[in-house]
């Protein structure tokens, strides 16, 4: 048997349009006879050869991810292509050549290619899971089945579209705190670095014992030649590990029930998780996804393993016939007003309708409290930078004001 190879392909399509693209196959026959079947006539069949050596094509790392702005805009767009009467193949075709992101672009065309063999585009998706969350698989799914895949896909445009707001207020939040403690970190390693050893030096010509302060900032100031290094070799490490370990379930069952109970920050992680959950919840619910899979996938978007864990023990409990609220009741990290909305929403059919309010009354709440801590934290972390530096330099001087009060 023939082993399979990659062909790099460029046809005409029925406009006359050059389309370029690859495919996996034992021969050129037979990608010249692929590219007929999707309606191309054959420019130029070749070997690809990108894989090894200087041929290889250079990818950048920031270009390698899909970030869930890109769903969003991606989801939004298809909605109004297929809602307009557009194919889902021609679609997909004027999404992957429009798209910025190469990884998005790629991904599209193979998805286009496995339709085009009879696949379904929530299973295509599904194939891809790595790119496409399962909230937006399970939505697509929904819609498929239903016959309204155009609404569908502006459920997870909307849903993306929230948690972007909702990832933006805390990263902006949070931006002045990491960028004012960066700042004082640099200033103190520089003055550790470069201003205590003309200090030193003069100490050691005026002679005398330096005061405790003094003698310790010297001694850190005379260790940075391996103590610096030993610090950015350990970060540089530490940020590899994290990178590939921070989604283990070891490391967030962990992390994550701790984060919560934080004494500031906690609440705000609570209320964010909140929001996520219910957004999420009621897009699957509007979508027609059964509910015991619509908590295993909002459990598993949620970002937090205490979340997680509380969903799949609630999705039990309603497989056995036990109503949602009556186990959400038993979950420390569900509030009483969340559970006894959901109840309400139960009892009165409107379950989608109430988790909609509930997430907006929590994102409402994320944006009031990201504000809050900013203004609280400014002023905070302003003091405590002057207190650090005020007190390097206090130290510095303390050698000179005892050679005053010696003469």
């Amino acid at each position: 048997m023939s082993s399979t190879k990659t062909w790099a392909y460029r046809g005409r399509d029925t406009t006359g349009k050059v389309v370029k693209g690859k495919l996996d196959a034992a021969s050129q026959a037979a990608v010249v006879s692929r590219m007929r079947e999707l309606g191309l006539s054959p420019v130029s069949v070749d070997e690809s050869n990108t894989g090894t050596g200087l041929q290889r094509e250079i990818e950048l790392p920031f270009n390698k991810g899909v970030k869930l702005k890109d769903l969003a805009v991606m989801s939004r767009q298809m909605s109004t292509m297929i809602g307009a009467g557009l194919s889902i193949l021609r679609t997909l075709r004027i999404l992957a050549e429009q798209t910025e992101n190469k990884t998005l672009r790629t991904v599209l065309d193979e998805v286009r290619l496995e339709i085009e063999t009879g696949g379904s585009l929530s299973s295509s998706f599904g194939r891809h899971d790595t790119v496409f969350p399962p909230l937006m698989i399970h939505l697509i799914g929904a819609g498929e089945t239903g016959g309204f895949l155009d609404s569908a896909l502006d459920a997870v445009a909307d849903a993306f579209e929230k948690e972007v707001k909702l990832r933006g207020t805390v990263q902006s939040a949070m931006a002045y705190p990491v960028v004012v403690v960066g700042m004082a970190l640099l200033a103190v390693v520089g003055m550790v670095w470069f201003i205590v050893p003309i200090f030193q030096k003069m100490f050691s010509d005026l002679g005398g014992e330096l005061p405790l302060p003094t003698q310790i900032l010297v001694s850190i100031s005379g260790n940075m030649a391996w103590l610096g290094p030993l610090l950015i070799v350990s970060a540089i490490i530490f940020s590899v590990w994290w990178g590939k370990n921070k989604h283990t379930p070891e490391v967030r069952g962990f992390l994550d029930p701790l984060l919560l109970k934080l004494p500031v920050f906690g609440p705000l992680i609570v209320k964010i998780a909140l929001a996520r959950f219910t957004r999420n919840f009621a897009a699957l619910l509007g979508a027609g996804v059964p509910i015991v899979l619509a908590l295993h996938v909002v459990g598993e978007v949620s970002g937090n393993s205490v979340i997680q864990g509380a969903s799949a023990r609630i999705a039990d409990a309603v497989r056995e016939g036990r109503p949602v609220a009556e186990q959400l009741a038993q979950e420390p990290v569900f509030p009483p007003m969340v559970v006894q909305m959901i109840s309400v929403g139960e009892d009165a059919g409107s379950m989608e309708t109430m988790l909609a309010s509930i997430a907006d009354s929590y994102d409402a709440e994320v944006e009031a409290t990201t504000a809050q801590m900013t203004s609280i934290i400014e002023p905070i972390l302003i003091a405590g930078v002057g207190a650090l530096i005020g007190a390097m330099i206090i130290a510095l001087y303390m050698p000179v004001f005892t050679i005053f009060e010696q003469i």
